[in-house]
This record gives structure tokens, C-alpha cells and sequence, in this order.
């Protein structure tokens, strides 16, 4: 039977909404969560229902994809606003699968680590997303391997790292296309002996059709954020990356668009708001010791001709790139404060930077702690991007679609 916590979450409800439509206080609900405490049958019946309910109303769809090194969904929202299906989700992260669960409806199970997964248990699919991490390859020459008489190529240069997963899924299911992502230095990564042999593997080894580009994010919302996209198509296509039109980054959106406004305006929000005028709850303000810190940090640099330091930054500006590391100090994205100093990106802010979100419209739902929220949207996809291009995969993905219904008309004509 599965746990109070696994229902909740395929509910996508929070603690705080599963208290309010169960109608008991929020510490019950905590104690079952934690499983300190059994609820009755009703409880897990209803909890039953409403995680059905959930599924029951996903709209349908042209085509089927799979997540894989999910994080928090960056890529499935882009592919979802097309109207593609996902139908398999791997995410090894504990914080981050609590972070999905909540925001889709899962009528499959969320996988953990996709090195212990084979390539048969994953459903079949038409478009393969991935955000993999960079690992170095083996530095072994294929020379020397020859000589070994060991093999090489496909199996033993990307054997051992997590885009040896990506590629064996490829191989096994033969997606129509895939979108891979990642920090736009994997070019030069290992003096550029890493992303030859990703294209190697995707362009000779599997046959697919590639192109990449770098986009910065900029053009879409408040931050430079750029990272390399790898679209590719079996059998060959004219898609064409490069005619991807982009925003004018001259009327880009500002910072202040994603503030909280602060006038009362806003829902209320009390994990990240305060009071009836909706202040940024002063625990995002800089302490005196941090602040004092990282100035006299940024002054010894600026004396040796470094330029590390703090990023400070007003409503009229563009962020820095948001990371993982914004939980420690925030020091790449301090927000200006008349008299206090200066403060962090609350995470709903950081939701918004990264387009997981706009303000007024449906919150992204942010169940963990402030430390991992901050890692999560550090770690994702600028959702909008990806929208962007998974618009302009599509009229070739459904062009795959005519050809297919095409071969088997031409089939059951000679039959």
C-alpha cells in the first residue's frame, strides 16, 4: 500500500493544502508524513482520489516523451506546452523528486538513478529530454586500445559516464528526436575532448541528425544564463537551429518584474512575505557580519585585479547567472534596499527568474527547505528557452507523424 507521504505528493498537494482538505490541524499531518503515525483507511481512500483525480485531468497528446535527470522539470514544461506526454521521469535527487511530484501529475512512477535502470523498462517514447551532468571521458588513446585489442568507440569512450545512460537509451529505442542541455562550456570541456565524442556517439555511432546552439536566456527573462542545447532527429531533417528566432534583448524583462511587489498587492505567501502589505520577510536581508564580509572580500580583490566579488543589483538591471551555490551567501545576486542591506532572491523570486512562473499567475509549488529551493532553480532549465525551442521542433516532429501514418498506408495497400 503505498504511504500517506507518496499519495500526498502524486496529489501535488503541500503539508499546509493536504491539513486544509483533510480538515485536520498541520502537526497530524506532519506525523503521518513523517510516518510517525498511521492515518485511518478514509484518509488514504481520499488522498487516493484526489491523486487519481489529478491524473485523470492531463490533457491529451500528440507525442510521448521521457525526462531523464529531471531535476524539477525545466525541460517537461517546455515539451508539455506543445503537447507532448511524459511517460517516464528519472531523478535521482530525493529533494528534487518532492519538488516534481508536486507539480505534475505522475501516472508513472518516479525513477531514481538511471544507471541502475535498463534500457527495457522505460516506456517507448518519441522525444528523449535530457539536462545530463559533464564528466570527464577516458583519456585512453584508440591506438593503444587497438593494441589491447580492446574495444572502443561507442561502449568504451562513453562507458562510465552519465551520458553513456543517454546514449544506450537512445540506442535501444530509437526516439524520432531528443533535446539535450548543458552548461555551455561542455565545448571546451577536457580541451574539447568530451563534446567530440558526445557528437561522435550521437552523429556516427547512432546516426542521428545534430545541431546545436548556445542561448542565453536573457532574451526571455532578467539574467544572463547561457547553456548548449543538442537537438537531434533520426533519419535526417531540415530543422534548422540556428533560424530560431529570439527576443530583442534590448526589451528584455527587468529584475523588478520579478520582485515581489511589496504593496499588497501579491497572494498572500507567508513562507517568503510578510505582513499585509507583503514585505519580503526580513530573513533575506543580509546580516551586518555577512555584508561587512563580502565587501571587505570584494575590496581585496578589486586590490590584486581580480574581479570576484558580490553582484548588486537594482529593478532596471539583468541578473548574473543564478547557481547552485546561492543558498551559501547570495553573493551573485544581491537585490538593493533603501536604508538595510542589501537582500537575497527569495526562492518564489528565484521560481520567477528562471520561468517556472510569472507574477499573478499559478504559483510553482516549492515544498522543501529555502537551502534546496535555491539549489534546484540553480541547477534547472530557463523554462521559457525551452519553450522557444520545443515550439520550433515541432512542426518536424509532426512531420515524422505524416511520414509514419504515410509508410503504413503504403504497407497495408501491398498487403
Amino acid at each position: 500500500m503505498q504511504t500517506f507521504s507518496e499519495l500526498r505528493q502524486k496529489a501535488g498537494l503541500t503539508i499546509q493544502e493536504a491539513a486544509t482538505r483533510l480538515a485536520f490541524d498541520e502537526r497530524t499531518v506532519y506525523r503521518w508524513e513523517r510516518g510517525e503515525t498511521k492515518p485511518r483507511k478514509p484518509v488514504l481512500d481520499l488522498m487516493k482520489l484526489l491523486a487519481e483525480s489529478r491524473i485523470a485531468n492531463q490533457p491529451s497528446a500528440s507525442f510521448r516523451f521521457i525526462d531523464l535527470f529531471a531535476g524539477i522539470g525545466g525541460l517537461r514544461r517546455g515539451f508539455e506546452s506543445i503537447g507532448g506526454k511524459c511517460v517516464f521521469t528519472s531523478e535521482w535527487d530525493r529533494f528534487s523528486q518532492e519538488t516534481y511530484r508536486a507539480n505534475y501529475p505522475m501516472d508513472h512512477e518516479l525513477a531514481g538513478d538511471i544507471t541502475k535502470i535498463a534500457a527495457d523498462d522505460i516506456p517507448d517514447h518519441d522525444v528523449l529530454l535530457a539536462g545530463f551532468p559533464c564528466q570527464p571521458f577516458s583519456l585512453a588513446g584508440v591506438s593503444k586500445k587497438n593494441s589491447l585489442g580492446r574495444a572502443h568507440g561507442f561502449k568504451c569512450d562513453v562507458q562510465g559516464t552519465l551520458f553513456f545512460d543517454v546514449a544506450r537509451i537512445i540506442k535501444h529505442h530509437r526516439p524520432r528526436a531528443f533535446l539535450l542541455e548543458n552548461v555551455k562550456n561542455l565545448k571546451s570541456h577536457d580541451r574539447g575532448r568530451t563534446f567530440d565524442i558526445i557528437m561522435t556517439t550521437l552523429q556516427e555511432d547512432l546516426g542521428y541528425t545534430v545541431q546545436t546552439r548556445t542561448i542565453d536566456a536573457r532574451a526571455w527573462v532578467p539574467q544572463h544564463r547561457e547553456r548548449i542545447f543538442l537537438v537531434g532527429f533520426r533519419d535526417g531533417s531540415d530543422f534548422n537551429f540556428d533560424s530560431l528566432t529570439m527576443p530583442d534583448p534590448a526589451v528584455s524583462p527587468r529584475l523588478g518584474s520579478i520582485f515581489h511587489p511589496e504593496d499588497g498587492s501579491e497572494e498572500e505567501d507567508k513562507h517568503f512575505i510578510t505582513g499585509p502589505k507583503g514585505k519580503v520577510d526580513p530573513r533575506y536581508t543580509l546580516s551586518d557580519h555577512l555584508w561587512g564580509y563580502l565587501q571587505a572580500y570584494a575590496a581585496k580583490h578589486r586590490e590584486k585585479g581580480n574581479g570576484f566579488g558580490f553582484g548588486l543589483f537594482g529593478p532596471d538591471d539583468v541578473a548574473r547567472t543564478l547557481s547552485a551555490r546561492y543558498h551559501k551567501d547570495g553573493s551573485e545576486i544581491l537585490i538593493k534596499q533603501k536604508l538595510k542591506n542589501p537582500r537575497r532572491l527569495t526562492p518564489r523570486e528565484c521560481a520567477r527568474l528562471m520561468g517556472f512562473e510569472k507574477p499573478g499567475e499559478q504559483a510553482f509549488r516549492i515544498p522543501v527547505s529555502d537551502t534546496q529551493a535555491y539549489r534546484q532553480f540553480g541547477n534547472a532549465v530557463v523554462v521559457p528557452v525551452v519553450e522557444a525551442i520545443a515550439r520550433h521542433m515541432a512542426p518536424y516532429l509532426a512531420e515524422e507523424d505524416a511520414s509514419e501514418v504515410q509508410l503504413q498506408e503504403k504497407v497495408k495497400a501491398v498487403a
